[in-house]
């Protein structure tokens, strides 16, 4: 989180990327790093044990939401 804020507060427009077990985690942390609305995508938990196939479905389905999350104004 630190590095997207980091880059964010460059004007390089950035996001991460983070498994759904995350969202209130990442939440606190991007406020307490005072940039609330920095851009971020879930997928579902875990990850840690999906096979090649099953991560590229990931990758798949959250492939416009993070393309989207780079690109918006």
């Amino acid at each position: 989180m630190h590095d997207i804020v980091d880059l964010e507060r460059r004007g390089i427009p950035s996001m991460f990327v983070a498994s759904g077990e995350f969202v209130t985690a990442a939440e606190s942390q991007a406020a307490s790093l005072g940039f609330p609305t920095v851009a971020r995508v879930f997928t579902p938990h875990p990850v840690q044990d999906r096979t090649d196939d099953e991560m590229r479905a990931y990758a798949d389905v959250a492939f416009d939401e993070i393309v989207a999350a780079v690109t918006a104004p």
